[in-house]
């Protein structure tokens, strides 16, 4: 806008126009037109002399006068040459300040258009166009020539007259006129039926005083008015007035108990408390006060009563004395559960003792739990698990146990320190996991026994055979049936204090099934390995220890009896040789 302001004050310049000319323009614009305009002068930009507006593009000027040929301008003229080597520019035009080329003039903003009051200006590249600002309406059709025009909508068909009815133009819009006139006594309907006046409605007394009017089909009739009382009123004696009927001493009741009193044609019943008179029924109806102020009159549920309410408590509660508020109600008095009863406000929970669970069919009784059948009852006891009522006790088996201080694990009997043996004086007793065994050995072949568990070797002269001492040890271990594969039994090392020992286990007598086998370790001693021990039965096994030092032999024998009886507490499993 105020590049064109400025083209604008540029353009009056070049007219020779005041640059003060008062335009139709804002008062910045016109503020940026005039600084243009003195800009303009004060550095003498000026267009060449001549007509700035000339020839059309027909070849004529405003004034009718033929342009000189272009030849005399050399070609150098946008639109005309005017001879002497002046350039100018159609209609619409005018010259730019090189005096060749023209640029358009906005008639919009010069005020040079002619638009009428409601048109508005637009330029266009040599002239201009007026367009409405405003559209026409409903019913016109704007035209060529910028004007509005009425739509004939009978002629174009496009009015909605029924076939009961003639289209007539009117300006802006059309009229729909019935082909049938209706006579008096009628009106038409918007189909263009006939339909029938009731003037005794539509006029006001149509007929004379004392007389009645009757409609009839396009008429009426007046007739002369008999005495009538209407509701609550009855002909008096001589048939002349009418008289009020007391409905209030009539043979019916009709206030149902309540009080009347008569009115003019009418009566009205004072109606008691909690109940309502209806105008239209003439009855008393009684008034639903939980609806009319719910939640006001009663703490929990409201019932509504003939002329009054009633309240009354949700479970768990009870009406309190004044008859709107609830109480809580102590469920426990009543003793709903099997065992231990808590009051909670609005109702209650039952508990069991230590041994019960709370019954999820009906939450009030008290089964008792199996501890022995828990996942994890296996853990509770040692040996075996006896449910009882609330609770639960271990047994041990029968022999060579008895049940610990905890009252779950099971503790060995020592027979053999207790005296409970049945073991003869030449035998050792020997206690194992739940019994115990009487043994006995005898040496070797060429040992004579010296003590209870070493022997001595005859006719031994040889002075390194009589310093080493020979020696029969008895190992006693009792495994468990499960014990899992490759279980270390036992193991020998050297001699930490005489180095070269070399110890060598082999099992000679009582592995038939290959439950156990003999290892070498790292440190040169030995262990022996048990397999797979999965059967309940009892293994008795003959080792034969070789103890290697310096190049002699020492012989070990052991018998190791392994007793393996399913019904055994299961212990731990501890090695008992190092």
């Amino acid at each position: 806008m105020c590049c064109d302001c400025c083209l604008l004050g540029r353009a009056a310049h070049e007219l020779d126009v005041p640059c003060d000319h008062s335009l139709s323009v804002g008062y910045q614009c016109s503020l940026v037109s005039r600084a243009c305009c003195v800009d303009g002068a004060s550095n003498n930009q000026t267009s060449q002399s001549g007509p700035t507006e000339l020839p059309n593009k027909d070849g004529t000027s405003e004034a009718g006068d033929h342009s000189v040929p272009d030849d005399q301008c050399k070609g150098k003229c946008a639109h005309l040459c005017v001879g002497n080597n002046t350039c100018g520019c159609l209609k619409g035009y005018k010259l730019r300040p090189d005096g060749k080329s023209c640029e358009d003039i906005n008639e919009c903003l010069l005020g040079s258009s002619n638009c009428r009051v409601g048109e508005r200006c637009i330029n266009t590249e040599g002239a201009f166009r007026c367009i409405r600002e405003v559209s026409c309406g409903t019913g016109y059709e704007l035209t060529e020539s910028n004007n509005c025009k009425d739509i004939d909508e009978c002629e174009t068909g496009i009015h909605n007259c029924g076939q009961q009815f003639e289209c007539q133009n009117t300006q802006g819009s059309f009229r729909c006129i019935p082909k049938v006139k209706c006579g008096n006594g009628f009106i038409q309907d918007a189909l263009g039926n006939c339909i029938d006046i009731n003037e005794c409605v539509t006029q006001t007394s149509p007929c004379n005083r004392g007389h009645i009017c009757i409609n009839t089909v396009g008429s009426y009739i007046c007739q002369r008015n008999s005495v009538n009382c209407g509701r609550g009123y009855h002909l008096s004696d001589d048939g002349t007035r009418c008289v009020d009927i007391d409905e209030c001493k009539g043979p019916q009741e009709v206030c149902s108990g309540h009080a009347c009193i008569n009115q003019l044609g009418s009566y009205r019943c004072e109606c008691e408390t909690g109940y309502n008179f209806n105008s239209i029924t003439r009855l008393c109806e009684d008034i639903n006060e939980c609806r009319h102020y719910p939640g006001r009159l009663c703490a929990h549920k409201c019932e509504n009563t003939p002329g009054s309410y009633q309240c009354s408590c949700t479970t768990g509660f009870k009406l309190s004395s004044d008859g709107r508020n609830c109480d809580d109600l102590n469920e426990c008095e009543s003793n709903p559960c099997s065992q231990e009863c808590a009051n909670v406000y609005g109702s209650y929970q039952c508990y069991c003792r230590r041994g019960y669970q709370l019954s999820d069919i009906d939450a009030m009784t008290c089964e008792d739990i199996d501890e022995c059948a828990l996942p994890t009852g296996g853990h509770i006891c040692s040996y075996r698990c006896h449910n009882t009522p609330g609770s639960f006790h271990c047994s041990c088996p029968v022999n060579g146990y008895t049940l610990a201080i905890n009252g779950r694990s099971c503790q060995d009997v020592d027979e053999c320190v207790t005296g409970r043996h049945t073991c003869a004086e030449s035998e050792s007793c020997f206690n194992i996991q739940g019994g115990f065994r009487c043994l006995s050995f005898d040496c070797p072949h060429n040992y004579r026994r010296v003590g209870q568990t070493r022997c001595e070797r005859l006719l031994c002269n040889e002075p390194e055979c009589l310093n080493i001492p020979m020696r029969i040890t008895y190992y006693y271990l009792t495994l468990s049936t499960n014990t899992p594969a490759s279980t270390t039994i036992f193991r020998m090392g050297p001699s930490q204090t005489m180095p070269g020992d070399d110890i060598h286990i082999a099992i000679i007598a009582g592995n038939d099934d290959g439950f156990f086998k003999t290892e070498r370790t790292l440190t040169g001693g030995a262990m022996m390995v048990a397999k797979v021990i999965d059967k309940p039965q009892d293994f008795e096994l003959s080792l034969e220890l070789r103890l290697r030092r310096y190049g002699s032999v020492i012989i070990f024998l052991a018998k190791v009896l392994v007793f393996a009886t399913q019904d055994e507490p299961r212990v731990p499993y501890n090695p008992l040789l190092e």
